[in-house]
């Protein structure tokens, strides 16, 4: 995807890198630091249609450029046990053509006058987006429109067969025939109950997709894609007036859904620690451990968003410094906050060494985290930790695309579209002890420990004697091993 470059406001460009409060040599004592970010702040404006579709303004006339997003308060979290993969699918559906759009029209008037369009989906939400011209904006509402409110009049059996089709395919290239592409969902599988709505993968089952008929999936799209379960956001160059009488112009004549009943969530929770062993199609064996963590909305967000940094951020963290840099045991280890919307995780991936024991590699990592947990990071840890997260914030707003999606995520989870100041301001504020205190609460015993590993050597798990085996479950027979 494109994305177009925008220079920052002053704002931006004066913004002040963190500085610590206090600073100690010593990496043995704990450190409060806490810093202030100025952040960029983008103008929006908020209106809501009588059918319930938000609308977002962001005016930004540094470029002749203009982002639509249209995000749908949907994902794979709002299907259910055996009718999954639903949300993923209209992504793809959403691109075949509506009532008064035939397919290819989309992308020509997108893609074909210097533009881009896409889509994607999680487990929470869906998105669809285009960066064009600015003066192609009303183009791209009467799009967007037609495809909310009459993308069922042209869906018939044989489009969804052939986009069922495209989707099992992806599953085949994405995840079963990918080096350890089933592992992710293999650990979802087994942090959340059957019936838990983070269970399955957001592509969905081989066997779920084949078995969904035309109504069910209809029926989906009526609960699920109303306007008043919808975000629409506008970022970058156009008059706001004009703007207002587009949308109402396009958007105004769809009805809306029933009202949304959103699935109750129950937190992560693991009783016991479990360790299992996954034979895949891979040459090196690799760890992969998870804890429950949190959501989007939880308090300790911010603090595991930088502890993950400080871990593992870059070669001179505790975990990739002493085991990538130092002992080399491991070309690579990642471990970082996975937040949904409701629920979350802290995961850890590890690439070892050619040659290097898991068994041993594991005992050791777990030696490094005990020692931060009593320890805790460093003033100068704090605040290159606290640096790499602004600018990643400060990044992904310097396109009209980025903005929006910023602000959409912000009403969507927060009800609020400049949550991301809030989101910044906290992660900035976090203390070296928040840190501590986090590394203690979650990384823990309770957590699950799986090693990928060459068909046909179990032997090379991490403590393979007590490790259970197992597969995907989300794969049919007939496509495992395809």
């Amino acid at each position: 995807m494109t994305r177009a470059s925008i220079v920052f406001t002053v704002a931006v460009a004066c913004a002040t890198l963190p500085s610590a409060t206090s600073a100690q040599s010593s990496k043995h004592k704990s450190v409060a630091v806490a810093a202030k970010s100025v952040a960029p702040r983008i103008p929006v404006e908020t209106f809501i249609l009588p059918n319930g579709l938000t609308v977002l303004l962001s005016v930004d006339h540094s470029a002749p450029v203009v982002a639509v997003d249209v995000e749908h308060h949907v994902g794979s979290k709002n299907e259910e046990v055996g009718r999954t993969g639903f949300a993923h699918l209209f992504e793809h559906v959403m691109f075949t053509g509506s009532g008064h759009v035939p397919y290819g029209l989309h992308d020509k008037l997108t893609e074909g006058v210097g533009g881009s369009n896409n889509g994607s989906t999680n487990n929470d939400k869906t998105n669809f987006y285009e960066s064009v011209p600015s003066n192609y904006l009303e183009t791209e509402l009467w799009l967007e429109a037609d495809r909310l409110g009459w993308l069922l009049d042209a869906l018939d059996i044989a489009k969804l067969n052939a986009q069922r089709d495209i989707v099992k395919n992806e599953r085949r290239q994405s995840t079963d025939n990918v080096p350890y592409g089933r592992v992710s969902e293999i650990m979802d599988s087994y942090m959340y109950p059957d019936s838990h709505p983070y269970h399955w993968p957001v592509i969905g089952s081989m066997e779920d997709l084949s078995a969904a008929s035309e109504a069910d999936v209809k029926s989906f799209f009526k609960q699920w894609y109303g306007p008043n379960n919808t975000v629409l956001v506008i970022a970058g160059d156009f008059n706001v007036a004009q703007a207002k009488s587009w949308v109402t112009k396009y958007f105004g004549a769809i009805p809306k859904s029933a009202n949304v009943k959103r699935p109750i969530v129950a937190a992560a929770s693991l009783r016991a620690p479990l360790r299992f062993v996954y034979e895949d199609n891979v040459s090196q064996p690799q760890l992969f451990v998870s804890w429950p963590g949190v959501g989007v909305r939880g308090t300790d967000r911010a603090a595991l968003s930088v502890m993950g940094a400080i871990l593992s951020g870059d070669r001179t963290q505790w975990l990739a410094q002493e085991f990538v840099f130092n002992r080399k045991w491991a070309s690579s280890i990642n471990l970082g906050s996975g937040a949904n919307e409701d629920v979350g995780t802290v995961e850890m991936n590890v690439v070892p060494t050619p040659g290097v024991d898991l068994t041993m590699l594991e005992a050791a990592i777990d030696s490094v985290i005990t020692r931060f947990k009593a320890e805790g990071p460093t003033a100068e840890q704090m605040k290159k930790a606290t640096a790499r997260i602004e600018f990643s914030s400060y990044n992904r707003l310097q396109s009209m695309l980025g903005k929006a999606t910023t602000l959409a995520s912000g009403w969507i989870y927060h009800n609020n579209p400049s949550w991301y100041l809030t989101d910044l301001n906290e992660t900035m504020a976090v203390t070296a002890a928040d840190v501590k205190r986090v590394a203690a609460k979650y990384l823990v015993n309770n957590r699950i420990v799986l090693s990928a590993v060459p068909i046909g050597k179990k032997a090379l798990a991490s403590n393979p004697g007590h490790s259970t085996s197992v597969t995907s479950k989300f794969a049919s027979k007939k496509e495992v091993g395809s």
